[in-house]
């Protein structure tokens, strides 16, 4: 049954593959072994050994079923793949995977210079650095923007789009084209730059801070310095976590109903969280009940999906149709766990710690309008980042996002309106709010509980996780989840 569920997990992936491509990892095929239905891949430095079994889909450049699986020609020694797998039992089995040509948009954004424009011909030919030059076709669909950001309008007839103007884009092969997707004039955005190193050696985890401070701020996940949580607001998580209970679809209790724990974040988020919707999924002692959504979906920042009815309408779009592909309603949705970040940030520190901060706050609160049973959310921050080769998120910034985790959590302790989560004590603003796994650990220093990152954990970025530093986090997450003491009872069966 989880192979199965993964396996149309893949091909919804598939479909909604610019959102969700995060999910997948990339590689080339290294050995194939029809007859004992094997499949090598050399892929984030590493050989995998993937077996098949009677789900595993097989899918060919172009996306169609290819009937004949590692029979095809196509699947030989040095051929570009994208995969997905799942662990089971110290047996890795292939869920899907997809021949794909280098120049697919799974391969990451690209950068070059503007070599010619041919707007009648919705032509774009990019010179790339120690590469060929490519001539990307543009389609309805294709995006243009400019070096803000923001949208650009009028295409390649834009006096921005000339030779030897820089640029970063996506493209994806079809039908023997290099179809554009998107493309950014006026070079890489800050946050795909090179990051400066940063020396972390002196940064402890907050959970090993106590009462000692990093600019003039206690650590500790709660007040005081402390790791658990206070007295008051661990009642107030039991009392709640009570009225965690399968649900129809109308949001009535009902023994026959399901319970929706949805995840919230950006690209590193789905990827911990199916790697841990996998896990809890194999997991004997899960509740048959609940169900793990996967809502988070690469590129959408907290920034973006703060505002549900303009730059992150897409996000919460997207979530809805996940929710209607799983069966569930928004009723059914009754714990949400959050791990966000934004791309590039640059204020220092305390500024930007506070400005994430501001935008958690906004998340939360738009639950109770949108999920009316969502009752507990439990929140991250971010993982290393002292590996990062990229300005998207790196170090000291993942640590001190576990900054504004712990000030949002304390700003509801404290009696914050905006954030009341009890109807007793005035209207509902937003759910009960808590710590969930707390993630970071400085690079190879092992934490007091052993937990530690090393390079391989991460991509060749520094910052999205290797299927090893997805299994990693993903472990943590179904430890909180099945020990906590506001969690395991609907959690655990």
């Amino acid at each position: 049954m989880l192979r199965l569920i993964a396996a149309t997990l893949f091909l919804t992936c598939l479909a909604g593959l610019a959102v969700a491509q995060e999910q997948f990892h990339k590689g080339k095929v290294k050995q194939v072994d029809a007859a004992k239905g094997v499949l090598t891949v050399t892929a984030d430095g590493k050989d995998f050994e993937l077996h098949t079994f009677d789900d595993t889909r097989f899918l060919g450049l172009d996306g169609q079923a290819l009937k004949d699986g590692l029979g095809d020609p196509q699947f030989k020694a040095g051929a570009n793949v994208m995969f997905k797998a799942v662990t089971e039992k110290d047996k890795t089995f292939l869920v899907g995977v997809r021949l794909i040509n280098p120049l697919a948009a799974v391969e990451a954004i690209q950068a070059g210079k503007i070599k010619k424009v041919d707007v009648q011909k919705g032509v774009l030919i990019v010179a790339i650095p120690k590469g060929k030059d490519l001539e990307l076709t543009v389609t309805e669909d294709t995006r243009y923007m400019g070096p803000d950001g923001n949208a650009i309008k009028d295409g390649l007839r834009d006096p921005q789009f000339k030779v030897d103007a820089p640029v970063m884009f996506k493209a994806i092969t079809k039908d023997g084209k290099a179809l554009l997707l998107g493309v950014r004039v006026g070079g890489a955005p800050q946050a795909l730059q090179d990051a400066p190193r940063i020396d972390t050696a002196k940064l402890k985890p907050l959970t090993e801070m106590g009462t000692e401070k990093y600019q003039g701020y206690q650590g500790g996940l709660y007040p005081g310095g402390k790791n658990e949580r206070p007295n008051a607001h661990e009642k107030a998580g039991l009392a709640l976590a009570k009225t965690v209970l399968p649900r129809d679809a109308d949001g009535k209790p009902n023994p026959d109903g399901k319970i929706g724990l949805l995840s919230v974040g950006m690209s590193n988020t789905t990827q911990v969280f199916s790697a841990f919707k996998r896990f809890a999924d194999a997991d004997a002692d899960k509740n048959p009940k609940l169900i793990l959504i996967d809502g988070a979906q690469g590129g959408m920042t907290a920034f973006r999906i703060q505002d549900p009815n303009g730059a992150g309408s897409q996000f919460w779009t997207v979530v809805d149709k996940r929710l209607e592909q799983t069966g569930l309603t928004r009723a059914q949705v009754q714990a949400v766990w959050i791990k966000e970040a934004d791309a590039g940030p640059t204020q220092g520190f305390p500024k930007y710690a506070e400005t994430l901060k501001n935008e958690l706050a906004e998340i939360v609160r738009i639950f109770p309008k949108r999920f009316p049973n969502v009752k507990l959310v439990y929140l991250s921050s971010r993982t290393y980042g002292g590996y990062a080769k990229t300005r998207l998120n790196p170090d000291p910034y993942a640590f001190e996002s576990g900054f504004s985790v712990k000030w949002l959590i304390e700003q509801q302790i404290d009696g914050d309106k905006s954030l009341n989560f009890d109807a007793a004590q005035g209207p509902v603003n937003a759910p009960w709010l808590s710590w969930g796994p707390y993630l970071w650990a400085n690079g190879m220093t092992k934490r007091t509980d052993g937990f530690f990152y090393e390079p391989a954990d991460f991509a060749e970025d520094g910052t999205h996780p290797t299927m090893q530093g997805q299994q990693k986090v993903a472990q943590e997450l179904l430890r909180f989840f099945k020990n906590d003491t506001t969690t395991r009872s609907w959690f655990v069966k």
